[in-house]
């Protein structure tokens, strides 16, 4: 493939919006979907906090309509992730995971973060029916039910204070008997009457009838008994993993590993190398803002460009 003006690395609606406004700035971008086209939004049921859909939208579909949108204004989407690339001079090299190199005068990183997993049975069969990762995406959906929040750090904390505006009653699960979250945190949700405690538990199965969640089988560690707490919701607050292991470290990252830009650009350290979307969010994480930060990692990237002209 010849050298391109811009490739995008990752979609979910930061690659995806990057894709439409590059495109319509005739910029012809290329996007390297990566191993999950569409991101997380794909994996999740009805999406109800995007404007412009009143009465919600699939979360599949939403993002369904946001590459055919990029792929009218001349946007091309090749399957497929980065495994490596070489920022260390122009054009830029990246390596796809079925060995191919692309090259290009500037490169948008969108390559998203992914929710930590407890890794159990029945889990992964009910994400989207009752398992969530995302406090503020789902908890509309649990008005008035009993749900668990699995966690002992500060967004676990958060998400279950959070989760008491909707649930009539959150319980936090956590496998130690002590907290990770700052006291701050702890003393917010331990003031909250809604919050109810499960400590030195590990979860061990998600129970359910394969339409819906039912149940969280933990262990109690002081006493190697197993018990089944009813639920009919369950959020996994564990943390996220940015995905820039295949970056080996050429652009600036935070100890967590989520690229660092300045509060008013997308620009990474590396000139003419820009990141949006959860891979350089690690406190919003939300389809609008990695939207947003989609739309400016383009135009960032096409003012770049025509400074380098």
């Amino acid at each position: 493939m010849t050298e391109q003006q811009v490739m995008i690395l990752g979609t979910g609606p930061a690659g995806y919006t990057a894709a439409i406004y590059a495109a319509r700035a005739n910029l012809n971008p290329v996007v390297l979907e990566g191993d999950e086209p569409g991101g997380q939004l794909t994996l999740t049921t009805e999406v109800e906090n995007f404007p412009g859909f009143p009465d919600g939208v699939m979360g599949p579909e939403l993002m369904e309509s946001m590459k055919k949108q990029a792929q009218r204004f001349g946007a091309k989407f090749i399957f497929g992730k980065a495994a490596a690339v070489d920022f260390s001079g122009s054009p830029f090299a990246v390596t796809a995971d079925d060995g191919t190199t692309y090259h290009s005068r500037a490169v948008i990183l969108a390559t998203g973060a992914t929710a930590r997993l407890l890794e159990i049975p029945g889990e992964s069969e009910l994400i989207g029916h009752g398992v969530s990762t995302c406090a503020t995406c789902d908890g509309f959906f649990f008005s008035g039910k009993r749900i668990i929040v699995v966690g002992g750090g500060d967004s676990a904390m958060e998400e279950a204070t959070f989760l008491t505006r909707y649930a009539n009653e959150v319980t936090i699960v956590h496998r130690r008997d002590t907290l990770r979250a700052s006291k701050v945190m702890q003393d917010r949700a331990r003031s909250n009457p809604k919050i109810k405690w499960i400590l030195n538990a590990t979860p061990i199965a998600v129970k359910g009838d394969g339409q819906k969640v039912q149940g969280l089988e933990v262990r109690h560690n002081d006493t190697d008994k197993t018990e089944v707490l009813s639920t009919e919701g369950l959020f996994v607050s564990i943390g996220h993993r940015p995905n820039t292991a295949f970056l080996n470290g050429q652009v600036n990252l935070d100890k967590v590993g989520y690229v660092q830009v300045p509060a008013n650009t997308t620009a990474t350290n590396i000139q003419g190398v820009f990141a949006c979307g959860d891979v350089a969010d690690p406190r919003y994480r939300q389809a609008i803002t990695a939207a947003g930060t989609g739309c400016r990692a383009a135009m960032d990237a096409e003012r770049w460009l025509e400074q380098q002209a």
